[in-house]
């Protein structure tokens, strides 16, 4: 690490940690400021982030400090000694915070890709969602996106895909009416920040008889204790709000696997281009 940018070590130093949206707006702006940041006050980083300096506090608490002096000192701690050279300290590339989080999107994509070495669980999910007549897809707040996605693909090969992206009390009404229209089994979209609807939908499905095939950021997630298989794949935390490439690869990957399933998928896929192309709906 002798021979990383200030910013690098910032932006290791908040890796793992579960902050707030105002709390990554602090850590941005520190990276931004990253050779200034150990000697900044902490009214002065907050006038710099645009927050309140109780969040400053907050901020240093979150990342397992005392308080931010101890931060300071710790930043303090970890400017490069004045020994080291120009050249030295080019050895590593210097990036900004947003190519920070790719880069840390692309290491998300390899944990999944070395996940999917063993294609057993994802297959069998497939199988899983295959079968369930109807499919209800759940994803609440930040995962709803991800379910509307799945589900709007999955529209198109499966018979009946049911999307649950609203939550309120008629949330356990639609899960009932898919398990009695036939429902099987119920694939789930569980990012943070989890809702707790989210959990006491997944613990209601599975008192109900439905499979439940979750994709959620971390196998520890609140959500595993009600799910019979749960695939993790890592958000991205490096900017203001979550990034989701993986978690979003990870459902195409279950929609083939779940083609793979229906025998009919092809066909429907074709029926589809035919209906699109009488249509004009695409301008290609």
């Amino acid at each position: 690490m002798s021979g990383s940018s200030p910013a690098a070590r910032l932006q290791g130093l908040f890796e793992g940690h579960r902050l707030t949206p105002t709390q990554r707006r602090i850590a941005h702006s520190l990276v931004r400021r990253a050779a200034d940041a150990p000697f900044l006050s902490s009214v002065e980083l907050a006038e710099l982030a645009g927050v309140s300096q109780p969040s400053v506090t907050r901020f240093a608490v979150a990342l397992g400090f005392d308080g931010y002096p101890a931060l300071r000192r710790h930043l303090r701690e970890s400017v490069p000694a004045d020994g080291e050279t120009g050249a030295e300290a080019a050895v590593e590339p210097v990036y900004n915070a947003y190519q920070q989080a790719v880069l840390a999107e692309i290491e998300n994509l390899r944990q999944l890709a070395g996940l999917l070495g063993d294609p057993g669980p994802v297959e069998r999910a497939g199988r899983l969602l295959a079968g369930s007549r109807p499919l209800p897809v759940l994803g609440l707040r930040a995962a709803s996106s991800q379910a509307r996605g799945f589900g709007y693909f999955a529209a198109k090969v499966h018979p009946d895909v049911r999307v649950l992206d609203e939550g309120g009390s008629m949330l356990h009404d639609r899960i009932e009416a898919a398990r009695r229209a036939g429902a099987s089994a119920l694939l789930c979209f569980a990012l943070p920040r989890h809702p707790r609807e989210v959990v006491d939908a997944l613990a209601y499905a599975r008192e109900r008889g439905l499979t439940v095939v979750t994709v959620a950021d971390s196998a520890f997630a609140p959500v595993a204790a009600h799910s019979d298989l749960l695939i993790p794949a890592a958000v991205g935390t490096g900017l203001a709000f979550d990034t989701a490439c993986a978690p979003m690869l990870l459902g195409r990957a279950l929609l083939e696997a779940m083609c793979d399933g229906l025998p009919e998928a092809q066909a429907r896929l074709e029926e589809f281009d035919a209906a699109a192309a009488a249509r004009g709906l695409f301008v290609e």
